[in-house]
């Protein structure tokens, strides 16, 4: 008997009809649910202003016990009063670690034995932002403790209460923790954010617990202020020795500073709910997702842009930034 192998022939609607299949049940599985979520506690970081103010305000009128972490009283009153009488709010610094084990005593005290569905780590700082060799070791510090240290610390403290309920740990990095566009701590950190998500999600997923990431492109919040970032570049370059001024040259701060300028400007979204769609989404979905990346900078720019090789990003910093002076 002769036996002919057998052979799948794929042809081009085939392979449609796969593709269409596959989006649709991607599509129905993105937008399944959780239940109960009146009983479920979220506690987020960095609420005095911009993403975690607003999530902290769409969960509450979601129906969910929210737990803000303010840095000032002036915040925590001010998100109180726009907020239901099921929003709470404790004064909390990142940086702190006896600040961060009171706040989880706290929640610890207010979920009781449901355990804390959600830990959203929001709290972050931009500045000082800009050439490298304008850093000095402290201002590198300074960053690093809010959006690095802060991050693993509130994790790793607020962890037994979400194994206890099997919830999510929602880490807010950047599209600038894919693509390293400036010098300083936020870029280093957020790197970070991303390296200790990833391996932490990989650890605890046997204990149903899930880690996303949210990965904004730019936006108008305190982060992206013109006038704070100016003035540390001012600081910055002030700092420097005179040899170093006079390899960038006397207009090299200048130029520097239109460029921001015009980065800022020219693609800051001004809507923040994508970002806070995102993080909502991270904790009512019953399946979330690992990454999301809101803007259309991040999706059409940044991401893209960190899948090409090192040199295509190296020229395109170089087109972008003045050149110093004396460069070679």
């Amino acid at each position: 008997v002769c036996l002919r192998p057998f052979r799948v022939r794929i042809t081009n609607a085939t392979l449609a009809t796969f593709v269409v299949l596959w989006i649709i049940v991607w599509l129905y599985r993105d937008s399944l649910q959780i239940e109960d979520i009146s009983n479920k506690y979220v506690f987020v970081t960095g609420c005095d202003s911009g993403f975690g103010n607003l999530l902290c305000k769409k969960l509450d009128r979601r129906g969910f016990r929210v737990l803000a972490g303010c840095l000032t009283e002036k915040g925590a009153d001010d998100l109180k009063r726009a907020a239901g009488p099921y929003l709470k709010t404790i004064l909390l610094d990142v940086t702190n670690q006896d600040s961060i084990q009171k706040a989880m005593e706290w929640t610890k005290t207010e979920v009781d034995d449901k355990g804390l569905w959600g830990i959203v780590n929001n709290a972050g700082c931009s500045l000082p932002m800009g050439p490298s060799e304008w850093m000095r070791v402290e201002d590198f510090h300074r960053t690093l403790k809010v959006n690095m240290n802060g991050v693993i610390a509130m994790t790793m403290t607020f962890l037994p209460l979400i194994k206890k309920a099997r919830g999510r740990i929602v880490n807010v990095a950047s599209v600038l923790g894919r693509v390293a566009a400036n010098g300083g701590g936020y870029c280093i950190s957020k790197f970070a954010v991303e390296s200790f998500s990833d391996c932490l999600r990989r650890d605890i997923n046997y204990f149903g617990i899930n880690v996303c990431i949210i990965e904004p492109g730019f936006f108008k919040t305190a982060v992206t202020s013109l006038e704070p970032l100016e003035k540390e570049l001012h600081r910055l370059w002030n700092q420097l020795s005179p040899e170093v001024q006079a390899s960038y040259g006397d207009k090299y701060l200048d130029k520097y500073i239109k460029v921001q300028r015009l980065i800022m400007n020219g693609i800051c979204d001004t809507d923040l709910t994508k970002v806070t769609s995102c993080m909502e989404h991270a904790l009512t979905a019953a399946h979330p997702r690992t990454r999301y990346s809101p803007g259309w900078d991040a999706k059409l720019l940044w991401i893209p842009l960190s899948y090409m090789p090192s040199c295509v990003v190296d020229i395109g910093l170089k087109l972008v930034l003045p050149r110093p002076s004396k460069s070679v």
